[in-house]
């Protein structure tokens, strides 16, 4: 039976060399990791190959990168104007005192 990885077609580029390079690398390990999972789970390989498939997709394809890395500082500042107008403006504001440093140390004299 062969239980070797399969991946999806929908792979592009670097990712799917990727996965080339990882499956004939790593041929025997996948192999043994499969087999693993077929003792601990007491499932058939065609059973757990599709998740373990899965799996190493997701590991291999490349990470998206945060906004705060990709963005341009007028891009931020459009984010940052969208998330202040998203709360709600008839909320309660705490008192001068609230925010004093009084208050923060008030059982200790200055």
């Amino acid at each position: 039976m062969n239980t070797t990885p399969s991946f999806p077609a929908k792979n592009t580029g670097q990712a799917t060399q990727v996965l080339h390079n990882l499956e004939s690398a790593h041929k025997e390990d996948l192999e043994a990791v499969l087999q693993v999972l077929v003792k601990i789970t007491s499932r058939t390989p065609e059973q757990i190959k599709p998740h373990l498939d899965a799996m190493l997709e997701s590991l291999v394809q490349p990470k998206e990168r945060p906004f705060y890395e990709t963005a341009t500082p007028l891009e931020r500042a459009n984010a940052f104007g969208e998330w202040a107008d998203s709360h709600d403006r008839n909320t309660l504001l705490l008192s001068d005192y609230a925010v004093s440093r009084e208050s923060m140390y008030d059982d200790e004299r200055l």
